[in-house]
């Protein structure tokens, strides 16, 4: 007993120590301070969520709230059953009893059960980025051969997921992945690592598809249809992640002086990628992130699940960073048109995350499927603000 307690002390202060060596810029809770170095005296940051009024969210009378309320819809299953919250039960309950409202009576139902909450930063602002994201076509064979060549992975029965919140409440929502070396836990293969042992992963193979920046893009989004040589088409679903941290390629070209910040949308790069197409692997391995997916079959019109376990409604679901925004809760959010000065102001439901989705005031919000849907998202890169709509008693302490 005291051997695998001591192994799993061992594994725990690895991972604790991968945690630090990977952490972002900032204070990290569970990093120890360098010896002989006292810690900064930290500010006090402001609180996330500031008490609103329905007439402080610009445009919530000229939305069409009625054409959010399916989604509310499915967000209340993941909301009524959470017994730490039996305020969205009532809330919910209540919903349901409403055939097909119209967007007066979905306004006095949430003017009358909610309250609104202005997301903050830590340093009090109240603006941040709103991305865009969809879901992508790409082609695919079940066997390889030209042109399908790029495997796409399941989940590797080495990847282990340490979810931190088990140990320290404060934590919450935040995980680390890795993988055992003797009885250390030490980090995960990169995405280079993973292409390049691509023998090692055979049996994790769904499928192949014929193009490295699609399936690249593919992971980005998180989820995306196949289609088949035999016409079949079939989705893929974000599974989990190999713990590395996101670098954007546009960026990339960006610094290196090969793309402008204007040309480095999601078009830019599949145009640069065409015109070098020998130093695409070279590109796509400067973001040391990758993701596994698992497969389901394409139902309809249906978008793909969402984190939250529900199907994602175009241009009404969101996804957020939960440890700030609670999977499920409506969100209202006051932006511009992609690459517009038009104003964007709608309810959606934060139903969905992302690995590069962190902070208060972040959104990314689901355009759809197709190429329609993927050019929206690829130009989307707006600032705007955030308000989180909550049952009284779950105001924030």
């Amino acid at each position: 007993m005291r051997k695998s307690q001591s192994r799993a002390s061992l594994a725990l202060a690895a991972a604790l120590l991968t945690a630090c060596s990977t952490a972002p810029p900032g204070p990290c809770p569970i990093c120890p301070t360098a010896a002989g170095v006292s810690p900064a005296t930290p500010q006090a940051a402001a609180r996330p969520l500031q008490a609103a009024r329905w007439n402080d969210l610009p445009g919530w009378g000229e939305d069409d709230l009625a054409a959010a309320w399916p989604a509310f819809l499915q967000s209340c299953r993941g909301l009524a059953s959470r017994p730490q919250w039996p305020q969205w039960k009532a809330v919910c309950d209540e919903a349901r009893g409403l055939a097909e409202p119209s967007t007066a009576v979905v306004r006095r139902f949430f003017e009358s059960r909610l309250q609104p909450w202005l997301l903050t930063n830590p340093d009090g602002t109240t603006s941040g980025l709103m991305t865009g994201y969809y879901e992508p076509l790409l082609h695919g064979s079940r066997t390889r051969g030209k042109p399908y060549l790029q495997p796409v992975l399941g989940v590797p029965p080495d990847l282990l997921t340490i979810d931190l919140g088990t140990l320290l409440p404060e934590l919450k929502n935040q995980r680390l992945r890795g993988r055992l070396q003797g009885n250390k836990v030490v980090p995960y293969y990169s995405r280079a690592e993973i292409t390049s042992r691509e023998a090692e992963h055979a049996d994790r193979v769904l499928l192949y598809v014929d193009d490295p920046v699609e399936l690249f893009f593919l992971q980005v989004q998180g989820s995306g249809r196949v289609r088949l040589a035999d016409g079949t088409v079939v989705r893929l679903l974000y599974a989990d992640q190999n713990g590395h941290p996101y670098q954007s390629i546009g960026r990339v070209l960006v610094d290196r002086g090969e793309l402008t910040l204007e040309q480095a949308s999601m078009a830019g790069i599949k145009q640069w990628a065409k015109a070098n197409p020998n130093r695409v692997s070279e590109l796509l391995n400067s973001n040391p992130s990758y993701v596994f997916f698992r497969e389901q079959p394409a139902k309809g019109n249906d978008g793909p699940n969402g984190a939250l376990g529900v199907p994602l409604l175009p241009e009404r679901s969101v996804a957020v960073d939960p440890a700030y925004t609670p999977l499920g809760a409506p969100v209202f959010l006051s932006t511009s048109q992609p690459d517009s000065a038009k104003p964007l102001r709608r309810l959606v439901l934060a139903q969905d995350t992302g690995s590069a989705i962190r902070g208060a005031v972040r959104a990314d919000l689901f355009w759809g499927f197709g190429p329609q849907a993927g050019h929206q998202a690829g130009r989307m890169r707006q600032q705007g603000q955030m308000w989180l709509l909550l049952p009284p008693g779950l105001a924030p302490k």
